[in-house]
């Protein structure tokens, strides 16, 4: 497969060509007792392309790339693509068939997820997620014992009160976008329809105790997707008044309060919680604009910061105020202070300086590319200590990459850092990647273990760590 000159094609975002198993890996170091279950991550590794040229890094066929982890030891890696019909006939499989909304069949490249004893690989969009087994091989769309009223999302949100699993899913097709709820029994038992107009891409939302937070922002569907300038047919809409809505958790649509905000695009908030005294604060990944340029094939327009977002829901404002300069993404907290207060969140730092043309010298260029100096380029896991402003960074090999970091509880601990933070980083000396464990509590030490995978995982989109306990 020709790249054509397209970035997201080579060096470390290039597509892996072959599935791969391999059993009791390499350690260096110790893997924590109490680490005992899966670690999974998805992203876009496309196997055939008519048109490398204008292929976005969004739009790949799903593949997973999972570690079992048991009793200190590295049982297995394997790595398989999502069967959607399209790639099972690519693999000369059998296609598995199954339910579908409005005739879309797409392989899920986003997230990875285990709800109510399934394992489901999501993307946004309208399609249906897949359902994969504990060997990660697909067993067919997804739609939650016949009770999903249409397609599903990327991003999803597992209450720890309640222990539901909730959503917020848009369609190109409707005006309007869903609310969901699926209880715990694994079927839907509440769903909204939130009419908005113009069609906005919503990639992620957020949820506190009490309410929904929906991202109506500038970025809509291309009003003439034939003549999108990539396969992603999203369009920056600079007439498109960004605004915040806020939805009582069992309100209906008409009890939406929209906020306006300043233009800005958010895939991935952080957190989201309430003070009691009516006020919201949000901390998310800001971008200033997206899919505004015209050959946009990636998310390389304008470095993306961590932000504070204070919802006065008496005033009906909303302040914004800038919490790092540095550029960082695919932001992460403890999963048992979803909705609540927390201190401490994650993320990776991308490079802070001539953002797009320096991500493009580190990821994409020839090997002989001069490497970077890491005291001008923070590339790493970052902590952020949110009550005291602070934050500790964990760098890796200059010329390597670093994937999410999921953080992941001691079962015996109860403080809120007591824990270990998973990513997949690329090592270039073994031309491999390695799955990584760090103690959450000190950051900047040595890695506790690094398993040596036999081969490279590329740039990819999200995981998480599926314990073989649950309770």
């Amino acid at each position: 497969m020709a790249d054509q000159g397209n970035p997201y094609l080579r060096g470390l975002f290039a597509p892996v060509r072959e599935e791969v198993t391999a059993h009791d890996l390499p350690v260096s170091g110790r893997i924590p007792h109490g680490l005992e279950g899966r670690y999974l991550r998805n992203g876009p590794n496309p196997l055939n392309l008519d048109d490398p040229a204008t292929y976005h890094w969004f739009s790949g066929p799903g593949m997973v790339h999972g570690v079992r982890l048991r009793d200190g030891r590295a049982q297995w890696y394997r790595n398989r693509w999502v069967r959607n019909d399209a790639m099972a006939t690519a693999l000369g499989d059998k296609p598995l068939h199954g339910p579908r909304h409005l005739d879309m069949d797409l392989a899920p490249n986003t997230h990875i997820l285990n709800f109510a004893g399934r394992c489901l690989a999501t993307v946004e969009g309208g399609a249906l997620p897949y359902e994969l087994d504990g060997d990660l091989n697909t067993l067919g769309p997804y739609d939650f014992q016949g009770t999903l009223p249409g397609g599903f999302a990327a991003h999803t949100t597992i209450d720890p009160v309640s222990g539901e699993l909730h959503a917020v899913a848009y369609c190109w097709a409707y005006p309007y976008v869903q609310y969901l709820v699926v209880g715990v029994d694994g079927r839907v038992r509440r769903s909204v329809d939130i009419p908005v107009d113009g069609r906005p891409m919503m990639h992620d939302f957020s949820l506190t105790a009490s309410h929904v937070l929906l991202y109506d922002l500038p970025v809509v569907f291309h009003p003439d997707p034939a003549n999108a300038p990539s396969s992603m047919p999203y369009i920056w809409d600079p007439e498109r008044t960004p605004r915040l809505g806020v939805l009582p958790r069992e309100g209906g649509a008409e009890d939406v309060r929209w906020l306006e905000i300043e233009p800005c695009f958010v895939f991935h908030p952080m957190s989201a919680y309430e003070d009691g005294a009516g006020r919201i604060t949000i901390h998310l990944v800001r971008y200033d604009r997206m899919f505004a340029g015209q050959d946009s094939r990636g998310p390389d327009e304008t470095p993306p910061r961590l932000v504070r977002w204070t919802v006065d829901l008496a005033a009906g404002t909303v302040r914004e105020d800038g919490l790092d300069d540095r550029a960082v993404e695919f932001p992460r907290i403890d999963p048992r202070r979803e909705t609540g207060a927390h201190r401490y969140g994650y993320g990776v730092l991308e490079p802070t300086d001539g953002y797009a043309a320096e991500r493009a010298r580190r990821h994409l260029l020839s090997p002989t590319a001069p490497a970077l100096d890491l005291t001008q380029v923070g590339v790493g896991i970052v902590k952020f200590d949110l009550e005291r402003g602070s934050s500790e960074v964990h760098r890796f090999h200059r010329d390597g990459d670093v994937g999410e970091g999921v953080f992941v509880p001691s079962p015996d601990g109860g403080a809120e850092d007591d824990g270990w933070i998973l990513s997949y980083v690329f090592d270039p000396e073994r031309g491999a990647t390695d799955l990584v464990v760090l103690a959450a509590q000190d950051l900047s030490g040595e890695p506790l273990a690094r398993v040596h995978l036999p081969v490279r995982v590329p740039v990819g989109f999200h995981g998480n760590w599926m314990p073989d306990h649950v309770g």
